[in-house]
Order: C-alpha cells, then structure tokens, then sequence
C-alpha cells in the first residue's frame, strides 16, 4: 500500500505549478508575445496624486519645455517678482491636480446605485416570472374559508384543551377569550 502525506501531495503540486507558470512565460516569449504584462518598476521614484501624501516621490513633469527651464531659474529668486499665472504653471509642473480637485466628488455614486437598482428590478422581474410560469397554483388550504373551516374544525374538536388552542376558545359564549 501506497502511503502518501499531504505535505508530500502539496510539495509535488506546487513545483509542478511552478514549472508550468515558468515554461508557460518563457513559451510565450518564443512566441513573440513580449511585454504581454506590463509591470511597474517598483525601484524609480513614482508620480501619484492622493490626499495622504501631500509630497509624491517626483514632480509631475519631468521633461521641461525651454520656457519651463526660464520659470525654474526665475523661480529660484525672489517669488514676489512672479506672477500669479507663473506661480501657478510652477505649481501645475509639480503636481497635476491641486487638494480640491482631489476631493471634488466624482458621481461615481449615481454609477453605483444604477447598478444596485437595475439588478434589484432584474431579480424582481425573475421572481414574477417564476411565479407567473414555474412555481404550481397555490393549494386550497391557503384560502381564508378553508382556514377559518379548519379552526373550526379544531375547535369542535377540542383540540388541546388545557393550555392550547382551544383552551383560549370560551365555548359558552362562543368566542375567543
């Protein structure tokens, strides 16, 4: 008898999957199916914008125009020389959206819950289906008269007289207690 341990099992899978996510990529290479993934390049400085670090890791424009070069050796002087539309293309060189536009809100939440709304109605419209064409009649016993027949029925009957249903019935005025 053949005795195997599951770490055993797990150890043959995971090299077997191993070789099949390498021999697969480097198939794909011979292809000339190169730069099917682009990745991002973790170790160089990252431009993002976002409300938890007022700093990224670089400006936001890297190359700069022969007039953007003139408003960086201009900036390094007094700043109450520029103006107010250099002071802002400098700071539009630095960062590409300012805190307000960050924040202004996107409508994404219309999106959200037109989604929500739409397969909320889809359900609905399935569920009427179903019970429209799939699901049988419903049976008499459902009906008020056959109910009300039915606790009639129990109570001529006596059904469990000292603490249940028709211990609650006064028989002599005939109604409920």
């Amino acid at each position: 008898m053949l005795h195997v341990t599951a770490g055993r099992i797990a150890g043959l899978l995971s090299r077997r999957g191993g070789a099949a996510f390498s021999s697969s990529s480097s198939r794909m290479a011979s292809h000339g199916h190169v730069g099917v993934t682009e990745q991002a390049d973790m170790s160089v400085p990252l431009y993002c914008d976002r409300l938890d670090t007022p700093l990224p890791d670089r400006p936001y424009k890297d190359t700069l125009s022969a007039a953007d070069e003139s408003l960086k050796q201009k900036e390094k002087g007094p700043w109450n020389s520029l103006s107010k539309e250099e002071k802002l293309t400098l700071y539009r060189m630095m960062f590409n959206e300012t805190y307000a536009e960050m924040k202004k809100p996107t409508g994404e939440w219309k999106t959200v819950w037109g989604g929500i709304f739409f397969f909320i109605g889809l359900t609905g419209l399935v569920v009427l289906w179903q019970t429209h064409y799939v699901y049988p009649p419903q049976p008499p016993t459902f009906e008020d008269e056959w109910q009300a027949m039915q606790v009639k029925r129990m109570l001529d009957m006596r059904v469990n007289p000292v603490e249940g249903f028709s211990a609650k019935w006064d028989y002599e005025k005939g109604q409920w207690k």
